[in-house]
């Protein structure tokens, strides 16, 4: 994880990332490429076409481009006319589309809420995404306005059962203990932590609503992390603050918890 200490506010990562092999050469998967250029091409044209029509027109295989169609049409995102033996773009790819839109539009309705918790306690606020079953991504990051802060770039990415994010998306995972023990044991802590401690973490988190990582991921670092749910997938995300360990009592750390657990919460009603 990316920990900096900091008189200014972390910068935002924004730049896309290449498929690289080995040697360092960019990739290409030619059948996704084609896939992709098709698709711009119907939602282009506007136009319904034959699947000959289109593979002349963009230079593939007719037998491939064919197959490719068929493939898009099963996945509902180009629809296919029996009578003319025409493709055109699907209702599936609008709703992709309105989906990622809507749903980045209302990640952004997130960002005013994360700095008002910033701001009142003097932490860092961040906000993390489940990749997969076993990566999880920072999505946005606000930091205090305070001269001396945490600051943390967008983009970075983690084991899914690290830190307090961790706890929470382990008992969401749907593993056995021993499953969560082989993952757990390939972590690597800044403090020493014993698979058995971890797991009394992983239920007290579940009880009261909110965990934490109390310098164990990174030395002198609080963090304090809450479940963003998607009514329909269950934990999809988890709001965080992090800071300086400093001289915050117990009663200080449940403060600051349940406030997290209560912005979680509200985050709940924004982003879905």
């Amino acid at each position: 994880m990316n920990l900096k200490t900091s008189v200014t506010k972390a910068p935002r990562a924004n730049g896309a990332s290449t498929a690289m092999s080995a040697s360092g050469a960019a990739v290409i998967v030619k059948p996704v490429s084609n896939a992709i250029r098709i698709l711009r091409h119907l939602t282009q044209t506007g136009a319904p076409e034959r699947a000959a029509d289109v593979a002349r027109h963009l230079s593939i295989n007719p037998s491939t481009c064919f197959n490719i169609l068929r493939t898009l049409v099963a996945e509902e995102v180009v629809d296919f006319n029996a009578l003319s033996k025409t493709y055109s773009a699907g209702l599936g790819l609008t709703r992709l589309v309105e989906h990622l839109v809507t749903q980045g539009q209302r990640l952004q309705l997130a960002t005013p809420l994360m700095h008002e918790l910033a701001a009142r306690f003097g932490v860092t606020v961040t906000l993390w995404r489940r990749i997969g079953i076993d990566r999880m991504v920072l999505v946005s990051s606000e930091s205090s306005p305070t001269d001396l802060h945490i600051g943390m770039p967008a983009g970075q990415r983690l084991p899914i059962l690290m830190g307090a994010s961790g706890r929470l998306f382990a008992g969401s995972l749907g593993l056995s203990d021993e499953q969560l023990r082989d993952e757990f044991d390939q972590l690597r802590w800044a403090r020493p932590l014993s698979f058995e401690t971890y797991m009394r973490e992983v239920t007290r988190a579940k009880r009261r609503g909110w965990a934490s990582d109390d310098g164990y991921f990174a030395t002198g670092v609080l963090a304090i992390a809450a479940p963003v749910r998607d009514p329909s997938t269950g934990i999809s995300f988890t709001v965080s603050t992090v800071m300086i360990r400093g001289d915050r009592d117990e009663a200080a750390v449940e403060t600051l918890g349940n406030a997290v657990r209560d912005l979680a919460q509200h985050l709940e009603t924004v982003i879905f």
